[in-house]
């Protein structure tokens, strides 16, 4: 039986990922030029292997078993889980060759990412445990940034609140048309297809507010465009082809 296109796309997306964060992880700090936004944007470390390895994980187990949650009585949670630890393992001794400092409590962060996202994939399925995923890492980038990155680079902000956004927006109606009988083209499936993602908005920016870390209107705005853009563009795909349905049938 052939990989199926989900478990093809996911594949090639790890063999992206894990080589990136390996080689990200074994840089020496003092050797490379990273750029400013980079250096001085102090997120706290462990959140950072947090997030590293929930998505690790996330991908990794998508690759194997792209359709069905995890089932801790069969052997592939318990490896999978197995790797990713020793992995975290490797990734720390390693350091310690290459003018970095192994840190067990890096390995612990490590640890509880891969931990929750096993947890994730055993309550939801794909596109579910995919939003859920999506969520946390938007809501942590946005939150737990110490630096303000809107002032020193403005363009790598806007973008990642322009696509993020717009990508948990197409996640959420790829997911809709499993429970919602509403079409594409239909009028109210606008506001099926806005409102999580408006209100997830909406949530990470009432938070960021009561944190401290500030309210920014051109935040939102370019948050909102991102969700926009992708709810139009399917409406607007979707009313073409019945049209074309239409046309070729009469």
């Amino acid at each position: 039986m052939g990989l199926s296109r989900r478990q093809k796309l996911i594949i090639i997306l790890l063999l992206l990922y894990w080589p990136t964060i390996f080689i990200l992880t074994h840089m020496s700090l003092a050797r490379v030029s990273w750029p400013r936004w980079v250096v001085q944007t102090p997120m706290p470390d462990k959140i950072l292997h947090y997030l590293v390895y929930l998505l690790l994980v996330f991908l990794l187990w998508f690759a194997i078993s792209p359709y069905k949650k995890v089932k801790w009585h069969r052997a592939t949670a318990w490896w999978v889980l197995f790797v990713v630890v020793w992995y975290g393992v490797f990734d720390e001794w390693l350091q310690c060759y290459t003018g970095r400092d192994p840190d067990v409590m890096d390995f612990f962060a490590d640890l509880g990412g891969t931990l929750t996202g096993l947890i994730l994939l055993t309550i939801f399925p794909f596109w579910p445990a995919s939003l859920a995923v999506t969520g946390a890492i938007i809501f942590v980038l946005t939150n737990f940034i110490q630096a303000n990155v809107a002032e020193l680079s403005p363009v790598i902000n806007a973008a990642f609140h322009l696509f993020a956004h717009g990508f948990f927006t197409m996640l959420w109606i790829r997911y809709i048309y499993h429970f919602l009988s509403i079409k594409a083209s239909q009028p109210k499936w606008l506001i099926g297809a806005s409102a999580v993602p408006v209100g997830f908005l909406l949530v990470v920016e009432l938070f960021s507010t009561v944190a401290g870390s500030g309210f920014r209107l051109s935040r939102v705005i370019i948050s909102a465009v991102g969700i926009a853009a992708v709810v139009i563009t399917i409406h607007l795909i979707a009313l073409f082809r019945r049209g074309l349905t239409q046309r070729l049938s009469s």
